[in-house]
């Protein structure tokens, strides 16, 4: 049985967007307080939306017979890997480092931290489901070839739900935090 994963569909809260407004993402490089260490975390987050759409368009390749199954199987370890070994690695170092500082910064900010914690809890899920399918379509490459090929139609779906994922949650995370970084001159 296949897991089913629903994106949150809800606003972050309306009081988080009073900085954004002060703060609009289009200001950002120029504001004096926009370090590299933001820089850095928001090239991670390109780097994920990046990687995660390189996946769904090898998985789509593979579907369209445009790419070999076994070329396939080696991208998807490596590009399937990558992607879920640092979204974890990433999202654990927010949640005990950065988030709390953002908290600590400005508490009115809680509500939407704990939406932003909740995103990352349920994107574990998928990601756990993601690799689960992808380890059993790499296993089946060298077993079944046919059955290889009928595990990706659910790679792509779960790898369509970790873009749309990363799309709405990277997005909030981004006006979320970064204004907060701004105003209080954070992560200098």
């Amino acid at each position: 049985m296949r897991d089913t994963h629903t994106i949150r569909q809800d606003e972050m809260p309306d009081e988080m967007g009073f900085l954004l407004e002060q703060y609009p993402r289009d200001s950002w490089d120029a504001h004096p307080g926009f370090h590299e260490k933001t820089k850095h975390w928001l090239g991670a987050h390109q780097m994920f939306r990046r990687v995660a759409k390189r996946v769904r368009l090898d998985t789509e390749a593979l579907l369209k017979k445009d790419m070999a199954l076994e070329d396939y199987a080696d991208r998807l370890s490596y590009y399937g890997g990558n992607l879920v070994g640092n979204l974890h690695g990433h999202h654990g170092w927010e949640d005990r480092s950065y988030f709390p500082e953002l908290s600590a910064a400005d508490p009115r900010f809680d509500a939407g931290l704990a939406v932003l914690e909740q995103d990352h809890t349920d994107l574990d899920k998928v990601l756990d489901d993601f690799t689960r399918t992808a380890n059993r379509l790499i296993k089946l490459t060298a077993l079944d070839a046919a059955q290889a090929y009928d595990e990706s139609g659910q790679v792509h779906e779960t790898s369509m739900t970790i873009e749309a994922f990363l799309k709405r949650h990277l997005s909030d995370e981004e006006d979320l935090a970064v204004p907060i970084i701004l105003h209080h001159r954070l992560r200098g």
